[in-house]
């Protein structure tokens, strides 16, 4: 793909300008600019969720995870086998390349992941698809993955006073969450909670994410950031409220940023807005004046982006806004062994999603083979949309391998 140079074509008023909404950002952040990574092999950097499997593919790119080294967003070691669709993550991997097939791929060599609010549903609203999560409003829509063990069903399955986890786009404007994949869980140690510090009361060490008031009086020297109006920070909290507080057990900066000269590819939504040239993503400041207009562009707007990070800014030389049509007609896709099959009800299970096919009517399309050959075992790619209850892959196509 082609790069274009253009911070020495910046206009005098222009690099002013620039500058200084580059250092709201950063402050908005919480953090600064992270230049690790100058002067060594080109590398790559993704943040967004997981849209399929054989390898892990996030914002387009096939990331070979062979030797990957995954944690979630507190560090812990987990298993690229605990991965699973809609998980929003951050990829660090070598330089995206070109195959034979135009395929974007990278060997990655650190995949994170880390949903944004695990806590207990307030209430639900199934004609709006809304859900209140630990006080925080969670819009679900077409392209929204529910775990096909801990919800059957989808939203309607879920009820008041359920634990879920929620991995989402946080959007600023609105301070709402649209989810991207919804899990039940049991009884947890702590709930959890990404968003923006707001109302913050230094002598009473106290703040609100959302509606929610939160306390960081009894937390000592394991704070890892200090929180700042307008920051964006993720918080353990204890599982229960006192004297209407939620109790810090531990928070830390909410999200990862690219290094200096990394390839960097994002989903997510327009955190901060100056222009149509100007903005942040998730956080990480984005020049787009070397891009001709491009319709959509707002704050919150959900965007596509790539280029290279260059003095701390993403230098884009790629960028989309996506419609909400284009978000709910998301296709994901799902390479690798069927671990089942259940042929009377036209479905198989891969890497841990059950797949549909159909047999009359608007057909799957089968290449390299028939629906006679789906046995266990047998090594399968497949595409499609989510079903409506986001439980499922309806498979547009499957390809024998």
């Amino acid at each position: 793909m082609h790069r274009i140079d253009k911070a020495s074509a910046i206009h005098p008023i222009h690099h002013w300008a620039r500058t200084m909404w580059l250092a709201l950002v950063l402050a908005g952040c919480g953090g600064g600019v992270d230049s690790g990574g100058t002067g060594t092999a080109p590398a790559s950097f993704a943040s967004g969720p997981i849209t399929g499997f054989g390898s892990v593919i996030v914002n387009g790119v096939r990331f070979d995870d062979t030797s990957a080294l995954v944690t979630d967003d507190d560090g812990a070691a987990s298993s690229r086998d605990k991965l699973r669709l809609g998980m929003t993550t951050e990829i660090r991997g070598t330089a995206i390349a070109t195959d034979s097939t135009d395929a974007h791929i990278s060997t990655a060599s650190s995949i994170m992941f880390g949903s944004d609010v695990l806590g207990r549903v307030d209430r639900i609203d199934l004609s709006l698809k809304r859900l209140v999560v630990l006080g925080q409003p969670v819009d679900v829509n077409a392209a929204t993955v529910f775990d096909d063990e801990s919800v059957i069903g989808g939203l309607p399955a879920l009820a008041v006073g359920d634990v879920v986890e929620v991995y989402a786009l946080f959007d600023a404007a609105t301070l709402r969450y649209t989810a991207t994949r919804i899990e039940r869980k049991g009884l947890v140690a702590a709930y959890r909670l990404r968003g923006v510090v707001s109302n913050l009361d230094a002598a009473a060490k106290a703040f609100s994410i959302g509606s929610q008031r939160i306390s960081y009086a009894g937390l000592t020297g394991a704070a890892q950031v200090t929180p700042v109006d307008g920051s964006f920070v993720r918080v353990r909290l204890q599982p229960v409220q006192v004297g209407g507080l939620w109790l810090v057990a531990g928070f830390k900066e909410g999200r990862s940023k690219p290094r200096e000269q990394d390839d960097v590819r994002l989903e997510g939504l327009i955190s901060a807005f100056m222009s149509q040239a100007m903005f942040s993503v998730n956080g990480v400041a984005v020049d787009a004046s070397g891009i001709g207009p491009v319709s959509g562009l707002s704050l919150g707007a959900r965007v596509e982006v790539e280029g290279i990070v260059s003095g701390g800014v993403l230098m884009a030389s790629k960028l989309k806004a996506k419609t909400e049509a284009e978000v709910d007609e998301q296709q994901f896709e799902l390479r690798g062994l069927i671990t089942s099959v259940d042929k009377a009800n036209q479905r198989f299970v891969l890497r841990g999603v059950t797949v549909s096919y159909a047999l009359s009517g608007s057909a799957t399309e089968f290449r390299n083979g028939s629906v006679a050959d789906l046995a266990t075992g047998v090594m399968v790619e497949a595409r499609g949309v989510l079903s409506g209850d986001g439980s499922r892959l309806l498979a547009a196509r499957i390809t024998f391998k």
